[in-house]
């Protein structure tokens, strides 16, 4: 018997059952997004809050918002500068960052091709591992106990 579970989600499944996870988070969210958009933002918002509030931890890392083009940067700087108003906070990646994951309480790992911070309209994949020592791997593989 397996100690623990995998699930694939879509761009429709994803954000439910995403939201779900952030609600149950007891101890630490780290989510890892290379963009981030004011859209997006809108509905994370109240689950981050909300997490915030009840004293879990929240880390977001993102890509500088000098990186970005195209109208982006503005939005990410507004964002970073919410998020850290609020006392989350965020880590600045420079130099092509791309990464997508979010660790729960480093027993939940989600993982795959959707910017959890800005996906609006692109077909993505996110696989959720539940157990099994995944997010505590990802967690050390990505050497995150150095600012975390």
């Amino acid at each position: 018997m397996n100690n623990y579970s995998s699930t694939l989600h879509d761009e429709k499944t994803f954000y439910s059952a995403f939201l779900k996870d952030l609600d149950q988070a007891n101890e630490e969210i780290i989510i890892e997004s290379p963009f981030i958009t004011s859209a997006r933002m809108k509905m994370l918002w109240p689950s981050l809050k909300r997490a915030y509030s009840k004293g879990i931890k929240v880390y977001i890392i993102t890509r500088d918002p000098n990186d970005h083009s195209d109208g982006y940067e503005d939005q990410s700087e507004s964002e970073i500068e919410a998020l850290e108003a609020l006392g989350i906070q965020v880590f600045l990646c420079i130099g092509n960052h791309h990464r997508k994951l979010a660790i729960i309480d480093r027993k939940v790992l989600w993982e795959g091709s959707l910017n959890i911070l800005s996906q609006i309209k692109s077909r993505e994949i996110m696989r959720r591992l539940d157990g099994g020592g995944f997010a505590v791997d990802m967690f050390n593989f990505l050497n995150f106990g150095r600012y975390i």
